[in-house]
């Protein structure tokens, strides 16, 4: 009879251990699947943000023919941040491929930035109707992307910071969680949206 009640005991432990493990793992995969989420949402305008560029650089082109290597320059770090994005593949715990993302797309940014510099000096494209809404457009991505990264690093720090504490700690290796890289620009001239009023 003791046997039985210790026995019965025992299997209720096991089963309240069990259902904490279960738990917490449950949170784990709701936090990182939180932050692929928010990943997606930068995503999205990123691919915005690369598909209206070909569209400046084509509208740009015939007014500014003098300037073929700053078109190309943003040609170039469109295609580089693209591929960077293509590398992450939605996934915020590939950090080297995510640094590498922040990196192009912070070049991307300021060749952006240099072409609307040079743009200022050309009043017929800074008229120009197409111009200025492809100019509009791009400022309202830019805001987007920059909301889009801090919901994003909000997410990481909340998965991140329930993947650290105690007892989850003890299960989020165990089970395969790896930590969510932050979307950071890394270099203070990269920090700043480009410059696009017309």
């Amino acid at each position: 009879m003791i046997a039985l009640v210790i026995v019965g005991v025992l299997l209720v432990i096991l089963v309240v251990i069990v259902l904490f493990v279960i738990g917490i793992y449950n949170k784990l995969v709701k936090f990182r699947e939180r932050a692929k989420n928010a990943f997606s949402q930068i995503d999205v305008q990123l691919k915005r943000r690369h598909d209206l560029i070909p569209n400046l650089v084509e509208t740009a082109k015939g007014y500014m023919a003098h300037e073929k290597e700053t078109l190309e320059a943003v040609l170039q770090a469109r295609a580089s941040a693209t591929q960077a994005q293509i590398n992450v593949n939605g996934d915020p715990t590939k950090g080297a491929e995510l640094k590498q993302l922040a990196q192009a797309e912070g070049m991307l940014t300021g060749a952006l930035g240099r072409l609307m510099a040079v743009a200022e000096a050309y009043p017929d494209l800074k008229a120009n109707e197409n111009m200025m809404q492809l100019s509009e457009e791009l400022t309202t991505t830019e805001n987007k992307v920059a909301f889009s990264r801090q919901a994003y690093n909000d997410s990481v720090n909340t998965y991140n910071e329930y993947k650290q504490t105690f007892p989850p700690v003890l299960f989020a290796n165990m089970f395969g969680f790896d930590n969510a890289e932050y979307f950071e620009i890394e270099e203070e001239a990269q920090r700043e949206a480009p410059k696009v009023s017309f």
